[in-house]
């Protein structure tokens, strides 16, 4: 690649931690990558500036900004790796849409430059680390579910259901979403598809729990946990819960057995349980 024509995407971040210490601020950055592209007589094909935003995260309007006109520069640089991102798996998803862009990444104090092959060697290593570092996670994190499942330790996962609210480390049922949750199972045994009945539910201006609206896939989810008559699962594994059942029962097993019945697929084709007594 011609130097001359090389064109710099100059990328600075300051969080609010990170303003009243020496060296981070937003024009320090921008004076040392500034004179850094004129010494390697790169132009600036723009600058982009977050102020006040965590590393930690992707939604920065001006990171944001910066993806979207890949076709207005050649590299990325920032004057230090965490000023990017302080989240592994984030920077690594970055470096692989930048390999593919075929765009390279300069970290200017550490010396990393994926243009050089040593740049790009470092840089397969870091992703390998993470690699590994990922997997053993996931591995230690399932682990610890089944482990609580087996000894029936409480609620696995993070996002709260339908129907229910979380306080105090307890799901408490929500008088309204518990309305519509009942509705959507007297619906179902009333002989309505998934389809039509996620169809009812935005045509009365109903909004799931993440304000989106409904879709078959959702109401499968719903009509196919146990949680709304008063069990947990995870995978093979379930447990009475200490949470108020919002669904009968007997209800509940007759709306699997429907399901069994019609033999319904769906991409989250998730497992059927019947309740015992």
């Amino acid at each position: 690649m011609d130097a001359k024509t090389v064109r710099a995407a100059i990328y600075t971040r300051v969080s609010t931690e990170d303003q009243a210490k020496e060296g981070f601020s937003l024009d320090a950055q921008l004076d040392k990558l500034r004179s850094y592209c004129k010494a390697r007589d790169w132009e600036i094909g723009g600058e982009y500036i977050d102020d006040g935003y965590s590393g930690r995260y992707i939604k920065r309007p001006a990171y944001k900004q910066m993806m979207e006109a890949l076709d207005k520069w050649d590299i990325l640089l920032v004057i230090k790796m965490d000023r990017i991102h302080r989240n592994s798996k984030n920077f690594m998803l970055m470096m692989e849409e930048l390999k593919k862009q075929k765009k390279e990444f300069v970290s200017m104090t550490e010396s990393l430059d994926t243009s050089t092959a040593m740049g790009r060697f470092v840089m397969d290593i870091i992703q390998r680390i993470a690699q590994l570092e990922s997997e053993q996670i996931g591995e230690r994190v399932y682990v610890g579910m089944e482990q609580k499942a087996k000894t029936n330790s409480g609620m696995l996962g993070f996002n709260i259901p339908y129907g229910y609210n979380y306080i105090d480390g307890k799901l408490i049922v929500n008088p309204d979403e518990s309305k519509n949750v009942k509705n959507i199972f007297e619906m179902y045994q009333k002989g309505l598809s998934m389809k039509k009945i996620s169809e009812d539910l935005n045509l009365r201006n109903i909004q799931t729990k993440l304000n989106k609206t409904w879709g078959a896939q959702t109401i499968s989810l719903i009509l196919k946990n146990p949680l709304y008559c008063g069990y947990l699962h995870w995978e093979d594994y379930l447990n009475p819960g200490d949470h108020d059942p919002i669904i009968e029962k007997n209800v509940f097993n007759d709306v699997q057995q429907t399901i069994q019945r019609k033999n319904i697929k769906t991409t989250h084709n998730s497992k059927i349980f019947i309740i015992e007594d």
